[in-house]
Parts: structure tokens; sequence; C-alpha cells
């Protein structure tokens, strides 16, 4: 198949450091690629791939102190990908939605990935407005805000065998790693830490909107930390993969719907245990007992961390095990062929139905 890959352009694919939806758009190209298909990726200039590049900006938006506003550069993307899509069978967005008035009118298929939090009051309208857009979810957890959109597949991410360190090793710390957000709860993080008597590394990326919490909010919280807190920032490459590796558990204290948790599939793929509260997509991700433990509030946190470092709750190597059989990008991949071939057929079909009625009148 011919494919287009549409990236946001906030950050490179893949990214250099943080950016769970760059990374997952780079594991989905590579994986198409190796299974023979003939992919061209939208995305920044600084990106890396086997696939046809075709870029419209230099860098990425969020690493240019030039760029303001990103709406601009999204828009002359979209131009490009309108002008190109007679060359593809299908296209698969993983942009913010300013296509949907556009994909009606593509010369091919198209389906939207819909990798954030889905909020009814914003999408709710905008599926209303669009309802003939197929869309995929990354979890079923994230339809249920959005249960009536045109869902046509939830598909889980995936991860390359070996984009991970695998470790049988229990380390000697606790991590952390994401997003400063106040949705992500750094400070149940540090407190679950400061409890269970382990020391806390916390690798956090903090993006333009965020400033002003990290400095007002979390920077006194580490300050007052330092015993036993370690902030490394973003932090990209080897240097991520031997945090996971190494980290006795993954530490995942959400107050929010997670719509997926690509962190948690990255330490299970190390051999990592992760200790989630359950909110979002961590039950459908994690199996309780297997890859990790699912709790319900600081208190069940720090006796799972404590459960973990003490007797081995979790055994490494079949938490890695479950990441071959559920999370692999191979597997990813077949899953949006599927939904691909899918989209495919039914524009053949309808192409056909109009043929037939075509020629019925004309008879």
């Amino acid at each position: 198949m011919k494919i287009a890959q549409v990236a946001p352009l906030y950050e490179s694919v893949p990214p250099i450091a943080y950016g769970a939806t760059e990374r997952i758009i780079s594991y989905l190209t590579e994986a198409l690629v190796v299974l023979g298909h003939d992919v061209t990726l939208f995305a920044t200039a600084d990106s890396r791939t086997q696939a046809h590049l075709h870029s419209s900006t230099p860098t990425a938006l969020w690493r240019d102190e030039r760029v303001w506003d990103t709406t601009s550069h999204h828009l002359r993307q979209l131009d490009a990908v309108i002008k190109h899509s007679s060359q593809f069978d299908v296209i698969h967005f993983h942009t913010e939605p300013l296509h949907l008035p556009m994909q009606r009118f593509l010369a091919c298929p198209s389906i939207t990935t819909m990798h954030g939090r889905l909020l009814p009051a914003d999408h709710g309208p905008l599926f209303a407005t669009f309802p003939d857009a197929p869309l995929v979810s990354i979890s079923d957890s994230q339809r249920k805000a959005m249960p009536d959109a045109n869902w046509r597949a939830t598909v889980h991410h995936g991860l390359p065998l070996d984009e991970m360190r695998y470790s049988q090793e229990d380390g000697d710390y606790l991590l952390f790693v994401g997003r400063v957000m106040p949705e992500k709860r750094i400070d149940r993080a540090i407190e679950i830490a400061r409890r269970a008597g382990l020391p806390l590394k916390i690798a956090a990326a903090v993006h333009p909107g965020e400033r002003a919490y990290f400095k007002e909010t979390i920077w006194p919280m580490l300050e007052a930390s330092q015993s036993f807190v370690e902030y490394l920032g973003e932090v990209g490459g080897e240097s991520r993969r031997a945090l996971f590796a190494n980290a006795r558990a993954l530490v995942f204290p959400i107050d929010w719907e997670e719509p997926f948790g690509l962190v948690m599939i990255e330490a299970m793929a190390s051999g990592t245990p992760v200790v989630a509260f359950r909110r979002g997509a961590v039950p459908e991700v994690l199996e309780h007992g297997v890859s990790g433990l699912i709790v319900d509030d600081v208190d069940e946190a720090v006796q799972a961390v404590q459960a973990v470092r003490d007797v081995g709750a979790i055994d490494r190597a079949r938490c890695r095990k479950t990441f071959e059989k559920r999370f692999s990008a191979e597997r990813m991949a077949r899953d949006y062929l599927a939904v691909y071939r899918d989209l495919v057929d039914n524009r053949a079909s309808a192409a056909n139905i109009v043929d037939s009625d075509t020629d019925a009148l004309q008879a």
C-alpha cells in the first residue's frame, strides 16, 4: 500500500526527548516500511525515517524560538497533504483535527488517530459536524467521553522489540517519566518515594504553557526533597533507556483519564514493574500482578512499591514477555493495516455503487 503518515510539527519524528505521539508515529512508520509498504512521512525536516520524508518546516516548532503561531505551519502542511493526496491509497492523520473540513475532498480515504484527551464540550460539536470522519482510539477508555463518534477501531500503542533495554536486575530507585502537568501528579510521586524509603528520579519535560506551574508549584517541592529526589529534565536516547532498565519501579500516579500512557509499556519492555493509579486506560494496559500493580490511593501505592522492593511482587521476565505479546510495533502496524484496508475497500465499494446507479440511469 501507499500510505501517508501526517505528524504534528511540535516535535521531530522521533522526538529527541519527550514526545509520545511523535514516538508512536515513528514506530508505526518504520514498522510499515519493514512490512514492505510505500510510506511517506509528513513531518519536520529534522525527522529521521526510512520512509519518504516530506517536510514543510525545518525544525520542531517547540524547539524554534522564532515560532509563535504553530497553527500557520500546520495549515501549510495540510495544504501539502491535500496537493499530494492522489499519490496515496490512504492518509493517516495524527495531528490536531484541522483537516476534518477537508477530509471529504481528499483523493483517497483518510483516518485520524485521536492521541489526546477527548472533551465533550469541544470534540462533541466537532464530531457532530463531521460525523463521517473515521477515527481510531488508542484505548477503549478514551472513547468513553465520546462513545457515539465514528470509531473504526481501537489500536493500542506498540514499541519495537529492541527499543528499550531489558534488565533482569532490580534497580535501587523509583522513576517518574512524563510531562510536568498537574494531572501527572509529580507531588504524589515524591510523597510515595518518601514514604516508601526509595530515591526518586524524575525525567520530565516542561512545555511552554507549563513553565509557571513548574516554577511556582513543582520546583519548590524538588528543592525541599533534594535528599532523595533527583530532577533530570528531559531525557532521551540511551540515557532514557538506562533510566527505565535500572529502575526498581515506574510510578504512574495520574489524576486524570489517561488515554493510554506510553511510559507504562516502555517500562514493561524494560522489565520494570509499574505502580499506577486506576484511572483512564491503566487497567486496560497493565495486568495487575503481572506487569504492574494498580492502586487507588497513595497508601496503596506505598504498599505496592514496598512489595516490589521487598518481595519482588512482579517478575521482570514475565513483565517483558507480556510486553512482547501485547505491545510490539509490528502488532500495532498490522492493526492499522487492517483499518487502512477496510477504508480502501469501503471507498471502492461506494464507487462501484455510484457507477452502477449511473449506468442504470443512463440505460
